[in-house]
């Protein structure tokens, strides 16, 4: 390992790279902190403790407490993953966004620039509802109830949009550097230090109760073994593909022979990512939200049936991480169009027609290996509160934040790999010698 980083030092470009990464990431860090006019973010940081189970408090996780601290990135890059969303759903069912995702790099610049458009459009709607939601909100500090915006208005609204607006482009503009110059995926980055925000606070909270004797050694022990092995359960299944081997004929263009060789189709066990969860969250939450508006009985009714932990809010709970599994695949991945390319270029798999058979076939399996890979998200994404409840945890350990880290960080270490190995430098998932070093 010690040796791997000093190879990245002698590399001018890698390590340039990754300090200007790790340079915009800490700008980003600072904003994070820089706090917006207008707000107490004393009594904003107080009603958040009461409300982390709202759609607010799932939000405030992904920017890193930018909102529960009410600074100029409290939006974050999320509208920027919204408007991304958006666009991949309108790709596959817009004809004229669908010739613009074929044309190349020309039409995926087009797409850009209408994600980002899309970008400053939700974060001027969020903006504005925040501002409208903050006027309206008081929070309990002591015996005192405390308003957390002192003097609400027109001008409050308009200077939280803009300042909210004009954060979020910023943050949008340091990912897509960190993507161009810098290494790793910026937007992904960007929510990974966002996840990262917490896990100190809750070490400290950790090692308070050890300390206090509310959490005894072997406690510790069992949950230290069960976190490292939840963790290399979800790097496996991140990693997970099913190889299903593919062949090209050989074809004779002009006076050269092409093709003729073997390979084989990734299908990945977890093609949706942690866009199911995320999902599900937002609508399991949507409950305790309306809660924080509406006093009526029967909203609080509904609310207490679904509190994170209980028998019914983890079967509706996971029937929807397995439902959005199967839906957001089948928008991201399309079989018939795979088939079509395969067929184009003469690739075939070895015993299937090409054509309408071979999609058949490919949908068939990716049905299959997206189940185990739907149950594993809904296990996951239950574990938190299981161990909060069960166990007595009093950190959140899983999850989507977990997804997040161990996917960014997987893909990051793969891109040094990469840089490294093209230098004939050994990188960090070591396989034996390098081919061709000497």
């Amino acid at each position: 390992m010690i040796k791997t980083f000093q190879n990245i030092a002698k590399i001018p470009e890698l390590r340039n790279r990754i300090l200007f990464s790790l340079a915009l990431l800490a700008v980003y860090r600072v904003g994070a902190h820089i706090p917006s006019a207008g707000i107490d973010a004393k009594a904003l940081g107080s009603y958040f403790e009461q409300a982390r189970m709202t759609v607010f408090g799932l939000y405030d996780v992904f920017v890193g407490g930018a909102l529960s601290r009410a600074t100029i990135f409290a939006l974050g890059i999320m509208p920027y993953i919204s408007a991304s969303i958006i666009m991949q759903l309108l790709t596959a069912v817009i004809p004229q966004l669908e010739r613009l995702h074929k044309e190349g790099e020309e039409g995926r610049r087009k797409i850009t620039q209408y994600t980002r458009y899309g970008t400053v459009f939700i974060a001027a709607i969020q903006s504005f509802g925040i501002s409208i939601w903050l006027e309206g909100l008081t929070a309990r500090m002591g015996d005192v109830i405390v308003p957390v915006v002192p003097h609400p208005g027109f001008g409050f609204r308009l200077l939280t949009m803009l300042t909210l607006i004009s954060g979020t482009i910023f943050v949008m503009w340091l990912g897509e550097q960190i993507t161009e110059r810098g290494i790793g995926n910026g937007i992904s980055l960007i929510i990974f230090v966002g996840c990262l925000d917490q896990i100190p606070r809750d070490l400290a909270n950790t090692i308070r109760l050890i300390r206090a004797g509310a959490l005894g050694p072997i406690t510790m022990v069992f949950v230290v073994g069960l976190m490292l092995a939840v963790t290399a359960a979800v790097v496996m299944m991140t990693q997970g593909q099913r190889r299903i081997p593919v062949q090209y004929a050989k074809r004779i263009i002009g006076r050269r022979m092409y093709g003729g060789h073997s390979t084989h189709l990734p299908l990945r066990i977890n093609t949706a990512g942690v866009i199911p969860i995320i999902f599900a969250q937002a609508i399991m939450m949507f409950p305790s939200t309306l809660a924080t508006f509406f006093k009526a009985g029967f909203v609080a009714q509904i609310t207490s049936y679904l509190q994170p932990g209980a028998w019914l809010y983890s079967a509706l709970y996971s029937g929807l991480i397995i439902f959005f599994a199967y839906f957001y695949t089948a928008i991201v991945f399309n079989p018939v169009e795979l088939a079509d390319n395969m067929k184009k270029y003469g690739g075939f798999i070895p015993g299937i027609r090409p054509g309408a058979k071979t999609a058949e076939y490919v949908d068939k399996i990716l049905t299959r290996i997206t189940l185990p890979g739907a149950i594993f998200l809904a296990f996951i994404a239950i574990l938190p509160w299981w161990l909060m409840n069960q166990a007595g945890i009093p950190f959140f350990f899983g999850g989507t934040t977990l997804l997040i880290i161990v996917g960014v960080a997987l893909d990051t270490v793969q891109q040094i790999e990469s840089h490294l190995l093209m230098r004939h430098y050994e990188g960090f998932l070591r396989k034996g010698r390098v081919k061709g070093r000497r």
